[in-house]
């Protein structure tokens, strides 16, 4: 699709889309301790990079958001999710004395051990995915 030639709605994308990311990264980043999480944020940002699309033209944004480099981000996020609850599940369900992560003060960013890096690449794959999906339904490619 070629972009929409609205001014108005270049500027104000512009200004807003910048500004749902971060609300998607803080929804990830404190899923842990308040409602939130891995899929809330990842389907934010999605829903801003669908709006990129929408707003900017498929042509800008397709040499950042390739096919190869959005596979590349779903599968490193798949294979770390699978290899750090591997790990949790072998250290913790055994009873194995390996390190582990501290589990730190309560209510800080940093408390819930595997509970970050698990919900970051939750949100990348839902991200990845909603935007993958909406691409191949609105324009029949990636």
């Amino acid at each position: 699709m070629f972009p929409i030639n609205n001014l108005v709605l270049i500027e104000v994308g512009k200004i807003i889309i910048p500004f749902i990311q971060i609300f998607g990264i803080y929804i990830i980043f404190f899923g842990h301790l308040s409602p939130g999480g891995g899929f809330a944020g990842g389907t934010i940002i999605g829903a801003s990079l669908i709006l990129y699309r929408i707003v900017f033209g498929s042509e800008k944004i397709k040499d950042k958001l390739n096919y190869i480099n959005l596979m590349m981000l779903i599968c490193g996020a798949l294979i770390f999710y699978g290899i750090l609850k591997g790990y949790s599940f072998i250290s913790g369900g055994a009873h194995l004395n390996l390190p582990q992560i501290p589990i730190g003060t309560p209510g800080n960013i940093l408390s819930g051990r595997y509970l970050l890096p698990l919900n970051i690449s939750v949100g990348i794959v839902v991200a990845v995915t909603v935007y993958i999906l909406f691409t191949l339904f609105y324009e029949g490619e990636i």
